[in-house]
């Protein structure tokens, strides 16, 4: 029996006792990246300088940019990598020398970054993630794009091997596809979810901090007159002021959704989730390919999404936390398994990633009976502040925003109806919400910290929250939270979840 031998840029060609650098261009990648960061001071220095009669921040502006230049240089002739049987060795510096041994037991995210300019050198940038720390463990800034893709798969080899594994076995080269979302429901996907505004936003802010002052407001004030003035063209009085301002707020429904849809297309294009053995590859988009590869047992918790519009389109978003720990909003790791499917989508996805686990429960555990008005209080103490201080201010008229408790009490009664939570052998999962839902779980052997919590309120109440932690979980996740249950009840749950945590050691 013959073998067909590995290419030259496969697994195996990476490996040896040479140190290498990077690809020749990757200075100017790295130049790049520093003009971005020191853009802002460098305009600054342009703008603001320039209002007297020297000329001194033209040099200034040179000498930056040449050091700039010198930086990126000095660091293409000081970085150098080699690959070993199971690390990754990085030495760095010069005057100050150091040598980082990354083993691949401990990357728990190898992210492929290639951009259009990335495409031009047929280059990528490789990030490798671990659960520490609020930088990656290496930046390999650049690295030629069959290489990148060789060291990916030398990590899925060598970084988690499979115990039940017949020694010697390989994983396949050619990953499972769990999912691939057509452009029909990339669409769909921009149609749910609301990027459009996000950008919109950040446009306003911009346009408030660098336009004159009222140059904002004036040109809003001139649009807006002249499409009230259009509609009273049509139909005078209020019935026109009615339709203009219809007009105006469809007109902005209509433009947010587009924007969406094309950043959905340009962020989500050929989203494809593939199964490697024991890891996880995500990789996607139209201009810039982002391809993200993390081990299955560094996911923590998982999350279902479904708001009003997610509803409309009969749709779900299933997120997962990764033992990658992510800064502020920085994107960083792979967060989304599924930015869009059904509900039986979804379902089989994690059903096959878990089998161990059952999914979707039977069976839930309901809240205290007076939840509701937990839930209520905090709505009904502002419509009774709102509504002192608006009649003080106009008087009787004021009193309308008592009409706020009805609808508070509402929503909250709604809310506390449809929130529960399950335990199972493997699985704790949380519902909530009425107008957008959420259903957040994690394994038992994921938890790594319970909490009981009682405010003032719940003591009154006789209820209490249980606080379940894993590892890596994300600022912008949501939380694993049993919210206000009966006081025995939450403490029986945690007497019956310590011990099996304590007892079961932490995977991750």
């Amino acid at each position: 029996m013959t073998t067909t031998p590995e290419p030259a840029s496969g697994p195996a060609a990476l490996l040896t006792r040479e140190e290498r650098r990077l690809h020749p261009a990757s200075w100017l990648f790295v130049l790049m990246g520093n003009i971005k960061q020191f853009m802002v001071p460098l305009v600054a220095l342009l703008i603001f300088g320039g209002r007297g009669e020297a000329s001194w921040h033209l040099g200034a502006a040179g000498v930056a940019a040449v050091a700039l230049v010198a930086v990126s240089v000095w660091r293409y002739f000081t970085w150098r990598y080699r690959i070993g049987e199971d690390s990754l060795f990085v030495r760095s510096g010069l005057l100050e020398r150091s040598l980082r041994q990354i083993p691949f037991s401990r990357i728990h995210d190898v992210a492929v970054h290639q951009t259009l300019l990335h495409r031009l050198f047929q280059v990528a940038e490789v990030r490798l993630e671990s659960a520490s720390g609020d930088k990656p463990e290496a930046v390999m800034q650049v690295l030629q794009f069959d290489q990148a893709l060789a060291l990916e798969r030398l990590i899925r080899r060598r970084g988690e091997a499979a115990p039940t594994a017949a020694e010697g076995a390989q994983p396949a080269e050619d990953g499972r596809t769990l999912l691939a979302l057509p452009t029909a429901e990339v669409v769909r996907l921009g149609l749910i979810s609301n990027r459009g505004m996000v950008v919109v936003a950040g446009a306003m802010a911009l346009a408030w901090q660098f336009l004159p002052d009222d140059g904002t407001a004036r040109a809003m004030a001139r649009y807006g007159r002249q499409a009230f003035g259009y509609a009273g063209s049509l139909v005078a009085g209020w019935a026109g002021m009615a339709l203009g301002a219809m007009a105006i707020v469809i007109a902005a429904i209509v433009a947010l959704r587009a924007l969406s849809v094309v950043l959905a297309l340009v962020q989500y294009h050929d989203f494809r989730l593939e199964e490697h053995g024991r890891r996880l590859t995500v990789g996607r988009g139209l201009f810039t390919r982002r391809r993200n590869s993390v081990p299955r047992q560094r996911i923590q918790a998982w999350t279902l999404v479904e708001t009003v519009t997610h509803r409309l389109f009969r749709r779900r978003s299933l997120r997962i936390d990764t033992a990658v720990i992510q800064r502020g909003n920085e994107e960083r790791g792979l967060n989304e398994l599924a930015p869009v499917g059904t509900a039986e989508d979804c379902d089989t996805l994690i059903r096959q990633l878990v089998p161990r686990l059952q999914w979707p429960p039977q069976q839930w555990q309901g809240l205290h009976p007076r939840a509701w008005l937990r839930l209520s209080l905090g709505g009904i103490g502002f419509a009774l502040a709102a509504s002192a201080a608006l009649g003080w201010r106009f008087g009787p008229w004021g009193l309308l925003a008592l009409l706020w408790i009805p609808w508070t009490v509402f929503v909250a009664y709604q809310h506390a109806r449809r929130a529960g939570y399950c335990l199972q052998d493997e699985l704790v999962a949380v519902r909530e919400g009425w107008w957008s839902r959420h259903w957040r779980f994690a394994e038992i052997g994921k938890l790594q910290a319970l909490q009981l919590r009682q405010g003032p309120l719940d003591r009154w109440l006789g209820m209490a929250s249980l606080w379940l932690d894993t590892a890596g979980a994300g600022t912008l996740s949501t939380p694993l939270r049993i919210r206000h249950l009966p006081e025995a009840q939450a403490r029986r749950l945690l007497q019956q979840l310590g011990p099996e945590v304590a007892r079961r050691p932490l995977r991750w």
